[in-house]
């Protein structure tokens, strides 16, 4: 069975990318900021708004609002792989010479990725509350005000979340979010 793509212009997208073998490529800080920088780049001329994002070591969640009249997420999604990708530097050391090293070329990403339509307000705050939890559920951290790349801190900022939101919390719930 084909799998069918939601085209809504101008929707709210969930999207989780997942690095090639689920290689922790986003435990180095360099790595995160270039995979800010590619968004960056391909909002230029291809806009959307990154209203919510979370990287983790090897999966990234986000969510996209896209521009009134258009649809296609997919393009955006592969134009950032592959700035990302381009840009990234592999390097491996090939001999017993620790001076001989040369850049080499290795899949970074799964080749698909994980697209949901938002519905509702409600879908929305589910979401949210994903991306925001997520580094906690996986155990990288105790609470979301300590995980740096994600938007948790600009929710923070207007007031949508408080400080400690996430801290020892149940939220069992959202097991299902994200799997729809």
């Amino acid at each position: 069975m084909k799998y069918i793509r939601s085209r809504v212009p101008g929707a709210y997208y969930f999207f989780t990318l997942v690095t090639y073998n689920r290689r922790k490529l986003f435990l180095e800080s360099q790595n995160c900021e270039l995979f800010m920088q590619s968004l960056d780049y391909i909002k230029e001329n291809h806009p959307f708004d990154l209203f919510a994002y979370c990287l983790c070591p090897e999966h990234i969640h986000m969510i996209w609002e896209l521009p009134e009249n258009d649809h296609d997420f997919s393009t955006r999604l592969r134009l950032v792989k592959s700035f990302f990708s381009r840009h990234l530097e592999v390097e491996l050391k090939y001999s017993k010479n620790p001076s001989r090293v040369r850049k080499v070329e290795l899949a970074v990403w799964q080749r698909r990725f994980w697209e949901h339509f938002i519905r509702d307000e409600k879908d929305l705050t589910n979401h949210l509350e994903y991306i925001h939890f997520n580094p906690v559920k996986h155990g990288f951290t105790y609470s979301p005000k300590s995980w740096v790349y994600s938007s948790f801190h600009r929710f923070v900022e207007e007031g949508i979340y408080d400080e400690s939101w996430g801290e020892g919390s149940d939220m069992n719930y959202l097991d299902k979010v994200g799997k729809e």
